[in-house]
């Protein structure tokens, strides 16, 4: 039996990256090794995800109690170091930059990290986030015996910026949501189509609106599209920068050709994909890029940014632009649109590039990165 905790804030808390990343590998590691018992130690569990974990035999949960509850950051921090050794972990992973003080030297600490955007892109913290984040991302990668980038983008990063060892760094990807690889049915995108009123032709473009996502180059993009084709945003505004994007869509006329979609349920996200002409997600910088993934599990061709992570994950089955260049970004969606052979390979291209992130694929990556660790 190897028995491996696990810091469950973002699998109980976060309905997005981090916190589909932390389900994700969890469950199919769970359900595809049945030699290994996973604690999760959840600081809180409230919402949609409570009862997420509740089928799986091998999985079981640690709240704190007590005061613990009134002091959850604290107990995630400090305190969960000192239960352990009670439950017999042999592995603690931290899945989304943190590692607990004070974990045991008999257990082994591993740690992923997604990217290094706080130091990349300092802009887009407060000072407080920017120093927390930093200390944290700094404890845990000089602790940890293995830290797990899920991208070469973010390796080359850990090397550059926390002058970590080469050797000390795994490049294990990730995968998506098991519901990108379920087949899309013609009543979920009628369904779809009438719950959001989506348009009948539309580019689709997933992500939280902020500045790095780089929404407005995608709405400068439009005004050198086709009057019928629209943009679909799905994602929550944050920051300042949705005003920005609002005053962008108003200042060249698109009010009626751009949807901004904040409230889509998860569940709907293949069908809202499917239905696209394609996908474009031109992000300033990336530690992955899971929505390129997404994509292709729903033989949506997409155009991405050729900077940081993106190339990893579109391979040969994407078509890369400056993010910063509209027109560009305009030109590649046109020949999606207009050559239909084109369209076609790339789906077909990327049938195959999806392959290499699938759940089990990644899942035995972990489960022999542990193994090797308990040798």
């Amino acid at each position: 039996m190897m028995i491996i905790g696990y810091d469950a804030k973002r699998a109980f808390q976060n309905n997005t990256g981090l916190g589909n990343y932390s389900r994700m590998l969890v469950t199919s590691l769970c359900q595809g090794h049945k030699d290994v018992q996973a604690v999760l130690f959840a600081p809180r569990m409230s919402g949609e995800y409570k009862g997420y974990f509740t089928n799986n035999a091998n999985i079981s949960t640690i709240q704190p109690v007590g005061l613990g509850r009134r002091f959850a950051s604290f107990w995630r921090s400090f305190r969960v170091s000192r239960l352990l050794k009670g439950e017999k972990v042999q592995i603690y992973h931290g899945l989304s930059h943190e590692l607990p003080h004070g974990i045991p030297h008999s257990v082994r600490k591993v740690v992923t990290m997604h990217d290094l955007i706080v130091w990349r892109y300092p802009q887009y913290y407060s000072w407080f986030d920017r120093h927390m984040h930093r200390f944290k991302q700094k404890h845990s990668c000089q602790n940890a015996d293995v830290v797990v980038a899920i991208s070469q983008q973010t390796k080359r990063d850990l090397v550059e910026i926390m002058h970590l060892p080469e050797e000390k760094i795994r490049v294990l990807y990730q995968s998506c949501d098991q519901i990108f690889w379920q087949p899309v049915l013609e009543e979920d995108i009628v369904s779809a189509r009438r719950l959001y009123h989506l348009p009948e032709r539309y580019i689709v473009s997933v992500g939280t609106i902020e500045e790095r996502k780089n929404q407005v180059s995608i709405v400068r993009a439009m005004s050198e599209l086709p009057e019928n084709i629209h943009l679909v945003l799905v994602g929550r505004p944050h920051t300042s920068y949705h005003g920005e994007l609002l005053r962008e869509i108003k200042e060249r006329g698109l009010t009626n050709r751009v949807h901004i979609v904040s409230n889509a349920s998860f569940e709907d996200f293949p069908a809202i994909y499917h239905a696209a002409i394609c996908s474009v997600y031109v992000s300033r910088y990336e530690g992955w890029g899971i929505p390129i993934l997404e994509s292709m599990c729903c033989d949506t061709p997409v155009v991405t940014s050729e900077r940081s992570s993106m190339p990893e994950v579109g391979g040969d089955a994407a078509l890369y632009v400056d993010p910063e260049d509209p027109s560009a970004i305009a030109k590649q969606v046109k020949r999606i649109v207009t050559e239909h052979g084109l369209r076609q390979r790339l789906v077909e291209k990327g049938r195959v590039q999806r392959e290499k992130f699938t759940q089990d694929k990644i899942a035995d990556s972990f489960y022999e990165l542990y193994a090797s660790l308990l040798e």
